[in-house]
């Protein structure tokens, strides 16, 4: 936790704020920033989502973009009970043009004493077997009392098809570590990198590990099982902190309905729900 937040802590009327953020930095291995890892599908999956093609790589990997033929525009929450103030909500759209995908979408975390926000933007293509991808992000934080504070940051991203079964991911976060204090803290970079397989045409199975340059590593596991052609079930594990998920998805021509369920010691229970709609151009 950065000596900011440390200062945070002598605000009486964040209280329940302060609780919330030393809560979520410690299940995201010391983090300075919230998780903007969003979509209950990947929830589902335990977040294991780095090799996964679908409209919210725009906040995870955004390689994952590149094979959209379709505009898609999609929206999730993440309801935190155990956390006063913790919830996380995103919103974006996916737009293909005739050189690739540009996708664009908001995040935020936090509530009127303590926020953090995010705006991104990135551009994906396939060339060949590989998907490639970048993006900006603008991250803005603003605490009741200290006022704003905003930066810039880049990432980076690719997913390999090696084979109809086999496929590899990874992805680079906040690469250029911008500075979030004048003390010197930096945003974390992650480095995030996963296989998927595919033993049929209903189950996928995706494992990767995401690692802190300063913490430990994250490793997590996802299954996708399509029991039906318009249902799947999901679920997953992560090691770092333990945390179980579940999830449920429909899926119609149009539109994709997601939940998700997570559990972790520390957070107890909490739900995402992601609604995508894709246009017919």
């Amino acid at each position: 936790m950065t000596k900011s937040c440390r200062q945070q802590a002598t605000v009486p009327n964040m209280k329940h704020v302060l609780l919330a953020l030393l809560i979520v930095f410690a299940v995201h291995a010391g983090a300075q920033s919230v998780s903007t890892l969003m979509g209950a599908r990947a929830n589902g999956m335990g977040y294991a989502s780095a090799t996964l093609f679908d409209s919210w790589g725009v906040f995870n990997n955004i390689a994952g973009v590149a094979k959209f033929e379709e505009p898609s525009a999609f929206f999730g929450y993440d309801l935190r009970p155990a956390l006063p103030g913790g919830n996380r909500a995103a919103a974006g759209l996916v737009w293909p043009t005739k050189v690739g995908v540009i996708g664009g979408g908001v995040f935020r975390f936090g509530d009127d004493v303590y926020d953090e926000s995010l705006l991104t933007a990135g551009f994906s293509n396939q060339f060949g077997l590989a998907a490639l991808g970048v993006k900006i992000n603008y991250i803005q934080y603003s605490a009741e009392g200290f006022g704003r504070r905003g930066v810039l940051s880049i990432g980076f991203g690719g997913i390999a098809e090696l084979t109809d079964q086999l496929s590899v991911g990874a992805y680079i976060t906040n690469i250029n570590q911008p500075k979030i204090s004048e003390d010197g803290d930096r945003i974390p970079t992650l480095l995030t990198a996963g296989i998927c397989f595919k033993p049929t045409d209903k189950v996928i199975i995706a494992t990767e590990l995401e690692k802190d340059l300063e913490a430990n590593a994250n490793w997590k596991t996802g299954i996708e099982y399509s029991f039906h052609k318009k249902f799947c079930a999901r679920t997953g594990f992560n090691l770092e902190p333990n945390t179980a998920f579940f999830g449920l998805g429909f899926k119609t021509t149009r539109l994709a309905i997601d939940y998700a369920i997570q559990h972790t010691v520390q957070l107890n229970l909490s739900h995402q729900t992601s609604v995508n709609y894709f246009f017919n151009r």
